[in-house]
């Protein structure tokens, strides 16, 4: 079986070219081959000799997730439906901006969080993707995307928001992350790279000390009782061990600040006594807000919050110092607005079929 090089970084693929018998920069070239030029096989790969060609086609390949659909809402942002095998298919999601361009990158085929708010959860999970499988989204977009007229990039942020917990895919997401910060690779700062979690706390540890990036946690409530109806892990990790890791993960985030994303649910979390709730939780940990309004879907169960609900939430944020944004709602009418991402899943969880249960059990 042929060894797919896009599972590697460099510090990979590099140990791979020495079990070939090859030099150390051959494995810098066949990356930047692959990463910025966007090769897809190695006969491409003009510098590299004839007879390393032929031993690479016979040894490996290079096999990128093949591109099921494409969509672009009347807003500009533009969804891909990834074929990743199996009847199962990703989503990845580019949000412009008049200042940068952000690629919402997914890390598993469905999720099996259960958070109950998001449409992705409800799908059911199939299995981890690939370092290949996750990358391979950047090289989609990137390729789809191109470069601006001074020739940068157009893709200049990327965040692990998509569909799946990174955390719980922590090796492959690092090999992934470790491409999209090498030079070698897509050359990305890593204060431009989020990974978001709803809070798995060992492995907030372990991304800092291996790959510190920015940090953004789905935070959602301001107690635990809430929590824990609303995302479940909360029961595994409650509030004040989540704080206490965000405060450790500070020390070596290339930002001073956590962000907290707080989905705004009608009568749920939305109340100002929440508001208050929260600036206490946090009153020990650098952080800024990003409430959003939340993106219904069929049968969620949930209404999003009245503008004015959201407006005096955010407004007691700010009147005790905190930095809010309200985020704005983006490529809702191709459901690619944040917690639509449904994608295709094979689902092993039987979570579709629970939920229908408890629908009809609501109806009767």
């Amino acid at each position: 079986m042929k060894t797919n090089l896009l599972n590697y970084d460099l510090q990979g693929l590099t140990r791979h070219f020495a079990d070939m018998g090859e030099k150390p920069f051959r494995a810098k070239q066949v990356m930047r081959w692959m990463h910025q030029s966007g090769a897809q096989n190695f006969d491409e790969m003009t510098d590299l000799a004839k007879s390393l060609r032929h031993k690479l086609n016979e040894q490996a390949s290079i096999e990128i997730p093949k591109l099921m659909m494409s969509q672009e809402s009347s807003d500009g942002t533009r969804k891909w439906l990834l074929d990743v095998g199996t009847g199962n298919g990703v989503e990845t999601v580019f949000i412009p901006e008049s200042d940068r361009g952000t690629l919402c990158i997914s890390s598993q085929v469905g999720c099996a969080l259960e958070c109950t708010f998001c449409s992705t959860g409800r799908q059911g999970f199939n299995r981890n993707l690939t370092a290949a499988e996750i990358i391979g989204q950047l090289w989609w977009a990137n390729k789809a995307m191109g470069v601006t007229p001074k020739n940068e990039r157009v893709i200049s942020n990327v965040v692990m928001m998509g569909m799946g917990e990174p955390m719980a895919n922590f090796d492959n997401v690092v090999t992934a992350l470790s491409i999209m910060l090498d030079d070698h690779g897509y050359g990305l700062s890593r204060r431009r790279v989020t990974v978001s979690t709803s809070g798995m706390v060992p492995q907030m540890d372990r991304l800092r000390d291996v790959m510190p990036v920015a940090l953004a946690v789905s935070l959602h409530a301001s107690n635990d009782e809430v929590r824990n109806q609303i995302v479940p892990l909360n029961k595994k990790y409650p509030l004040k061990e989540l704080m206490a890791a965000c405060q450790r993960y500070l020390v070596k985030a290339p930002r001073d600040f956590i962000t907290f994303e707080y989905v705004m649910l009608d009568g749920i979390n939305d109340k100002a006594q929440h508001a208050r709730e929260l600036i206490e939780l946090v009153k020990d940990v650098p952080c800024k807000f990003n409430l959003i309004p939340f993106n219904p879907f069929p049968n969620s169960g949930y209404e999003r919050s009245s503008n004015e609900n959201i407006r005096v939430f955010r407004d007691i944020l700010q009147q005790a110092g905190f930095v809010v944004t309200v985020r704005k709602t983006r490529g809702d009418d191709i459901d690619a607005a944040c917690g639509q991402l449904a994608g295709q899943v094979q689902d092993k969880t039987r979570r579709q079929q629970k939920w229908q249960q408890i629908l009809i059990g609501q109806q009767g």
